[in-house]
């Protein structure tokens, strides 16, 4: 790892660079990704927006498995490599994040400059009224309209998701809008969706004033994240990527590092922070 190390730290140096993260990042929490070693066995796809905005039976699938998988998910904490980014932005090299996470778990380890591109699961929004709720406070409400899955066991799935079996679905009972009994939807981009252009345009701006792109622990394989390695190619920009695998924007980088983040983004920031504090 020492000689891409000293590679990375070589084309980050001195320069204040943007960050842009994917699910890799989270996986040393404890947080599945889609497209990692594990993908390949399973066996469903996430619920798309088409079906859970049109199919009561698909609402009731994705809250009886998002129950299951809350627990869980929210108990995750961020790991090094999170905090590693988050010491390097308040030391004046990271000019902010792009996260394609929905987990905050950039914001728990003290980053403070984050666009999230496809929202968090901590928030749930009614789309008749526009009434928000905390996602914890729906935990608490779901379990009580279900008490029969409390003997229910899954296994935890990407954002949040769990694997269950059908048999649970029969009776489960989908909690509404506390305000309009409308229809309640997680606060975030499902599939099918589109990334709001305020929340694109922020993030355009974040990487129109760095100097550098670093993607962490993303395959780039949706556009939702790879139109940022195309604009800083365009403007000739230094871009490194950091994950594990090949990925889409592989051909645009200088520098392509497959190892572990949790191992290398600590080694980068002790390198970085090193050399500008003897500076």
């Amino acid at each position: 790892m020492v000689s891409e190390l000293e590679e990375l730290v070589r084309l980050l140096e001195g320069r204040k660079f943007a960050v842009l993260t994917g699910a890799g990042i989270s996986t040393e929490s404890g947080i599945p990704d889609y497209r990692g070693p594990e993908t390949a066995r399973r066996a469903r796809k996430p619920i798309r927006f088409q079906e859970y905005a049109a199919s009561p039976e698909g609402r009731a699938r994705y809250w009886a498995r998002s129950m299951l998988g809350w627990p869980r998910f929210s108990a995750a904490r961020p790991n090094a490599g999170h905090h590693a980014l988050a010491a390097l932005e308040r030391a004046g090299h990271v000019s902010g994040v792009i996260t394609q996470n929905i987990d905050r778990l950039h914001h728990a380890a003290g980053s403070s400059h984050v666009i999230e591109l496809h929202g968090a699961l901590a928030e749930v929004r009614c789309q008749r009224c526009d009434e928000r709720e905390s996602r914890a406070q729906l935990q608490g409400r779901l379990l009580a309209l279900n008490p029969h899955m409390a003997e229910a066991r899954a296994e935890l799935a990407p954002d949040g998701d769990a694997d269950l079996a059908a048999a649970w679905l029969a009776n489960f009972r989908v909690a509404s809008c506390l305000a309009c009994d409308g229809v309640l939807k997680p606060a975030v981009v499902f599939f099918g969706e589109s990334v709001p252009p305020a929340t694109v345009a922020a993030a355009y701006a974040l990487l129109d004033q760095a100097e550098a792109l670093l993607v962490v622990g993303s395959s780039l394989a949706v556009f939702s994240g790879y139109r940022f390695v195309k604009r800083a190619h365009e403007q000739d920009k230094p871009l490194a990527i950091l994950t594990l695998g090949e990925t889409r924007g592989d051909a645009l980088a200088k520098l392509c590092v497959q190892r572990k983040i949790g191992e290398v983004l600590p080694a980068l920031a002790e390198v970085l922070l090193r050399d500008s504090a003897a500076q």
